[in-house]
């Protein structure tokens, strides 16, 4: 016996249609593309970093060996090590490590709600995009660091400062991958959600923001460089006060006691928690997000 549908409600029918419409596209221009283990996708995103990493040691090391540098201007990576193993010793790395992770994922997670509803605003109301879009634009390539003055004069010595700084630089970039993702999106796709009933809400955020998502992770991605940019240029600078202890700060003490080891240590540090969430994050949200659409990263098959 056939199943019974007279009983559900007719306004859920476009609801359900608009949102299977984005995945059938997808499936009809979706290749084969043989799966991965999770394991092999591991290995393959983490061994090419880390073989590249031990090669640069190894060049590093060398050079020392050969050229015999001053410790105090090119410290070794043996020095750099034990760097960092006396700030694990006195409890500093991990609390600059947690402080800045906290600060930037709280600052990147609020830029994203201010953000994405300011790029769908922009990308659908054509006078607004006309009037804010040149100065979005413009906010973008501002360095973040210019902001920094200015939001401690107006919050003092806290942490607001440096989550102002923080949504001064991720905003733009994630406001504008999103109007970039959306002018891409087939003018086909909106025709269908208008024929299937979609009103201007339901086309915008069940229709054209799905279809939007290559553009929008990709501003996402450089949102969070420049959250993680941002941030470091606010903790070197806006030191003291209420301010927490994160790497930024830890950064500046080692300049000032003129101890490159600690410099390079902590620059090191920087560099590998920026690495560390995009390989964790990142690149596996992307490769599903790619592969969703019969596509792969560099396009290798």
């Amino acid at each position: 016996m056939p199943p019974d549908t007279t009983l559900a409600p007719a306004d859920a029918r476009p609801a359900d249609d608009l949102r299977t419409l984005e995945s059938g596209l997808d499936a009809l221009q979706t290749n084969a593309v043989p799966e991965k283990s999770r394991w092999r996708n591991i290995l393959d995103g983490v061994l090419p970093p880390v073989l590249l990493l031990i090669a640069l040691v190894g060049v590093w090391q060398l050079y020392v060996t050969i050229a015999r540098p001053r410790p105090d201007l090119v410290p070794g990576p043996l020095d750099v090590l034990g760097a960092i193993i006396d700030q694990w010793g006195d409890g500093r790395l991990q609390l600059a490590v947690l402080t800045s992770l906290e600060r930037g994922g709280i600052g990147f997670l609020i830029a994203i709600a201010v953000g994405t509803p300011l790029g769908l605003l922009l990308a659908e109301c054509r006078p607004l995009r006309l009037a804010l879009g040149p100065l979005l634009s413009g906010l973008q390539v501002l360095p973040s660091v210019a902001w920094v003055p200015a939001a401690i004069i107006w919050f003092g010595l806290s942490d607001a400062t440096v989550y102002f700084v923080v949504l001064m630089g991720a905003v733009p970039s994630i406001a504008n991958g999103l109007v970039s993702g959306i002018d891409q999106v087939p003018p086909q796709l909106r025709r269908v959600g208008t024929v299937l009933g979609a009103g201007r809400i339901q086309l915008a955020t069940l229709v054209v923001l799905p279809a939007a998502l290559p553009g929008y992770f990709s501003g996402l991605k450089q949102g969070w460089a420049f959250s993680w940019r941002s941030l470091m240029a606010a903790e070197i600078i806006a030191m003291g006060g209420t301010i927490g202890f994160g790497l930024g700060s830890m950064l500046q003490q080692s300049r000032e006691l003129a101890d490159l080891a600690s410099v390079l240590a902590t620059i090191l540090l920087i560099l590998g928690v920026g690495i560390l969430v995009e390989l964790s994050i990142f690149a596996p949200i992307e490769r599903r997000l790619l592969r969703r659409r019969g596509l792969t990263p560099g396009g290798i098959r």
